[in-house]
């Protein structure tokens, strides 16, 4: 399950593919049957019964004040993410029917619904709403906004088209409850998904902007949106920067899924073109806290006074987590990239160890999953629990995903570096592609004199220094190669629009997947601009087994379907694996206190940490 995390991230347009709404009478056949409860889960126990006071991970006497600065990489056009046109900046956003626990896999509690319900067969889900939830006009939230906001969004992001395929229709069934119902039973996934739409306010978007037009969701704009939950945008400067302000009479405060977060009184994004100099801002205490993504940086650059004399804490914090697929990815729409021996013999000339020692330090694990470090990841042969879903789909898939394990190819030495750079060659000569020599330049080309041309199509400059190596290597088989850097907004709209050849396409995973892989890897996704099937993926082999996964009737069998659908993606050669660290690498200006426990599967900040003005002096005096 794809879960958002409240105040953590950008927030994006929800719900997509409802076939039709209507309202209904507050009369219900089934009434005396529902069973309400304070929240949902997947498989296991709910952890925290009804009436908890708050979660284990927070400090409920947690001070309020200060603030906190991001130094963010990229730039905005649009302050609306509910549509996937533009460059959305972070925001305040609605508040969600649930949100998520952060120290439990695939659970839910009430948030704008006080209750939820749903049959066993999970063919529709009920939710309830609190009276007191208000949007930041007064108004309140209701179940018609409910409704409008499931129809307004369902073509607003592509994301969302695939991840609620499933739902028929949206009824008001009370004063204060809406019911959604499933095209199909046993989507184990909907009635929690569903539970993660952000609830808009109709009357704002549905009246006149400040320009006296109709406001349209599902175009960019940058007129701050109405929002509902802790925080609201108080300015921006357009491209620069976002200052969110906590809304001292937030409806949600005294929740107890509220209680001990939210406590900063100011939250700003300041953005910045280079990331060399978002590193100095931060250096220069104009930032209060990086999440290093640069393992150069962390290991070469955190040397400055303030590390040294710890005003600066550099801290690696491991967290229980599904690492996903990050790779070189190819769309495959490109008939130079449909043949699988060609991506493969872009894997064979891939050094990762190289790369890993030179440039890394040794930092990171090479993937070998689309579920690195989890036990969703395959391993060794097929289990028989695993054969009896791929068995029926042998002449559609790979072959070696029933005999052999997958493994990427390993430069130990410059011996194995040139073994694999001929394997390359071999393999794109079966695929059709020769080598001619053209002076004293050779050049690789297919039985129409075709030159093989790949872009690297790239958004930050961190990434150049990793494909210039592999440059050379792919240069060495005569494929001629060129590296493109874009700004942000240049770069969101060639990959919305599929405008690329290899990009660095990275796939995140939690530890309940579930339909947002139809997203990810599923037929309908391919054809639809804007979608995270960047790679082009059509197969009606991996559609069924995505299936699998979406409608696994327990744990168990949800892991042996991510098992088995791992075999088929990694088989398909779809991508060039780079690499994972289990660990965030994180630094801070040493301004804030945080819970004596984390939650397992999330950082917690801003949300969970406050300003400690005590270690804020001593930052400012020492």
């Amino acid at each position: 399950m794809h879960l958002t995390r409240r105040g953590l991230i950008k927030l994006a347009g929800l719900l997509g593919a409802a076939q039709g709404v209507r309202i209904i009478g507050s009369s219900v056949a089934y009434a005396d049957e529902r069973q309400f409860k304070h929240a949902l889960t997947l498989f296991d126990d709910i952890k925290y019964p009804p009436g908890f006071k708050h979660f284990d991970y927070v400090n409920p006497n947690a001070p309020k004040g200060g603030r906190v600065r991001f130094a963010v990489f990229g730039s905005f056009d649009s302050l609306n993410p509910y549509t996937y046109k533009g460059d959305p900046a972070m925001g305040a956003g609605n508040e969600t029917l649930l949100t998520s626990s952060l120290d439990e896999p695939s659970t839910e509690y009430g948030l704008i619904a006080s209750e939820v319900w749903h049959p066993e067969d999970r063919s529709r889900v009920v939710y309830r709403l609190r009276p007191e939830a208000r949007f930041h006009d007064g108004q309140p939230i209701t179940a018609e906004d409910v409704i409008w906001s499931m129809m307004a969004l369902r073509d607003s992001h592509p994301f969302y088209n695939a991840y609620y395929k499933n739902i028929e229709k949206a009824e008001q069934t009370g004063d204060r409850e809406v019911t959604f119902v499933f095209g199909q039973a046993d989507n184990r996934e909907l009635p929690l998904i569903t539970g993660q739409l952000p609830v808009l306010p109709k009357h704002w978007w549905t009246g006149p902007g400040k320009d006296g037009k109709p406001r349209n969701i599902q175009e960019m704009t940058l007129e701050i949106p109405l929002g509902s939950g802790p925080y609201r945008i108080e300015s921006f400067k357009p491209g620069q920067s976002v200052r969110l302000v906590r809304v001292k009479d937030y409806w949600g405060k005294d929740l107890a899924v509220s209680i001990g977060q939210d406590n900063f009184d100011e939250i700003e994004y300041i953005f910045y073109r280079d990331p060399n100099v978002a590193f100095e801002a931060f250096k220069a205490d104009q930032a209060d806290w990086r999440t290093e993504n640069s393992a150069k940086t962390w290991a070469t650059q955190y040397t400055f006074d303030a590390v040294k004399t710890g005003k600066v804490i550099k801290e690696e914090i491991k967290l229980e987590r599904v690492n996903g697929m990050q790779s070189w990815a190819f769309n495959t729409r490109r008939a130079k990239f449909q043949d699988p021996r060609v991506r493969l013999a872009f894997n064979y000339a891939f050094d990762f160890e190289w790369s890993n020692a030179n440039l890394f330090y040794g930092q990171y694990t090479r993937s070998k999953s689309y579920f690195n470090n989890s036990e969703l990841a395959a391993t060794g042969l097929p289990s028989p629990e695993e054969l009896a879903i791929l068995e029926p789909l042998r002449a559609d898939i790979p072959a070696e995903v029933f005999t052999a394990e997958y493994t990427n190819p390993v430069n130990v030495n410059a011996q194995e570096r040139r073994k694999n750079l001929r394997t390359a060659a071999g393999l794109l000569k079966e695929a059709g592609w020769t080598v001619s020599q053209e002076g004293s330049k050779s050049v690789l080309k297919n039985d129409k004199g075709e030159i093989f041309t790949v872009e690297f199509l790239l958004d930050d400059p961190l990434f150049e220094r990793i494909a210039l190596p592999y440059k050379a290597q792919l240069e060495l088989l005569g494929i001629t190669v060129n590296i493109k850097t874009f700004d942000s907004t240049i770069y969101t709209r060639r990959i919305q629009t599929f405008d690329f050849d290899i990009v660095v396409g990275s796939w995140g995973q939690s530890l309940s997947p579930g339909n947002e892989q139809r997203e990810f890897w599923g037929s309908e996704a391919a054809k639809t601009d804007g979608s995270r099937n960047l790679i082009g993926i059509r197969s009606p082999a991996i559609d069924r087994l995505i299936d699998q996964v979406i409608y696994a009737k327990n744990r168990a069998g949800l892991v042996t379907a991510c098992r088995a659908l791992d075999r088929v993606l990694l088989w398909n050669h779809f991508v060039v694996p780079m690499w994972y660290s289990a660990s965030e690498r994180v630094a801070r200006w040493d301004r804030f206190s945080r819970p004596d426990v984390l939650p397992k599967y999330a950082l917690g900040f801003p949300g969970v940490w406050w300003w400690d003005e005590e270690k804020a002096q001593k930052v400012a005096t020492g």
